[in-house]
């Protein structure tokens, strides 16, 4: 007897599914009870990944182009520590002001900015990250400029205060989880195919009846929120910012997770997130010849698997359901 095709397609994908979550739950488990200094280093992976899940919305499923994406973390990021520090405001407050701080910044940039195209649009959206970088650099009364904001409460929710690392990586984790799932979501959605037919042709998708300016401002909105999340959670997670947190190194780091998870994925940004993180680790013996072995890691998998590890995943999975 033999399953119907459409069972036995799933079969395989379902197994790969369940295995990548096996996967990740053993890998957090076992930093969660070892502690040391993996709990930061995921810690800084799941901000990451948050983050490059919002841009993962405008470049993978808009197909625009973004280099941006640092300044709404940096609005995230220097608001929350403001907002705790000067004015003891609880983080969570802090965090969901901001938030809509930042989406208000983005509608207002991408409404003028978003009719451009190509490398016009990378251009203005670069542009407008250094000038949020060059104002925490020069806002001293505000952003203490290069000597940074210290003293950034954890987070928490009323009187409970997430002091150790490792019920904040535990928060880290669970609100990961909700922005991919929300990404899933989203994609699957009228919305999502709106964004996949913009990224096909505008003309096109204009064609169709689809708002190309408008439903570029909302992936870049989202993109936006997701980033501003991102950069509050890294500000209560380490305790202190400084400028450099959100310069253009987050930029480089952003478009290495995507590319090297996978752009246009839904998993691609968690899984680039986890790899970009935890590679560094792998050549931590080596010393001096850590760095040249991280590139050398990082360049052969993006030559080898130019769509991403999460693409050769689900190509991988695609082979063994043909029977």
């Amino acid at each position: 007897m033999t399953l119907p095709a459409t069972i036995s397609a799933k079969r395989p994908i379902a197994w790969r599914l369940l295995l990548g979550i096996a996967a990740a739950a053993g890998l957090f488990v076992y930093v969660f009870f070892n502690g040391g200094y993996l709990v930061t280093v995921l810690g800084f992976a799941a901000v990451y990944g948050i983050l490059v899940t919002g841009l993962n919305f405008f470049m993978g499923y808009a197909g625009q182009i973004s280099f941006g994406q640092n300044a709404f973390a940096a609005i995230g990021g220097y608001g929350s520590a403001v907002l705790c520090t000067a004015y003891a405001w609880h983080p969570l407050p802090a965090l969901l002001v901001m938030l809509v701080v930042s989406c208000l910044a983005a509608w207002l940039i991408g409404y003028p900015t978003l009719r451009l195209r190509g490398h016009y649009l990378a251009m203005a959206t670069f542009a407008f990250g250094l000038i949020s970088y060059e104002i925490s650099v020069q806002a001293r009364s505000l952003t203490q400029g290069y000597m940074g904001i210290s003293g950034i409460p954890p987070l928490g929710i009323g009187a409970i205060v997430l002091d150790s690392d490792r019920a904040q990586l535990l928060a880290l984790v669970v609100l990961l989880i909700v922005g991919v799932l929300l990404s899933v979501r989203l994609k699957h959605s009228r919305f999502g195919r709106a964004l996949s037919a913009i990224a096909g042709s505008e003309d096109a998708a204009r064609a169709l009846g689809v708002n190309v300016t408008r439903y570029k401002i909302a992936a870049f909105v989202i993109g936006a929120g997701y980033a501003s999340v991102a950069g509050s959670l890294l500000a209560h997670f380490v305790g202190f910012i400084s400028p450099e947190v959100f310069g253009p190194q987050m930029v480089l780091w952003s478009f290495t997770i995507i590319f090297l998870g996978g752009i246009g994925t839904v998993w691609g940004p968690l899984l680039g997130a986890v790899i970009v993180a935890l590679l560094p680790e792998a050549f931590r013996s080596f010393k001096e010849y850590q760095d040249l072995l991280y590139s050398a890691a990082l360049i052969l998998i993006l030559i080898f698997v130019p769509r991403g590890l999460a693409a050769l995943l689900s190509r991988a999975s695609r082979r063994q359901a043909i029977p």
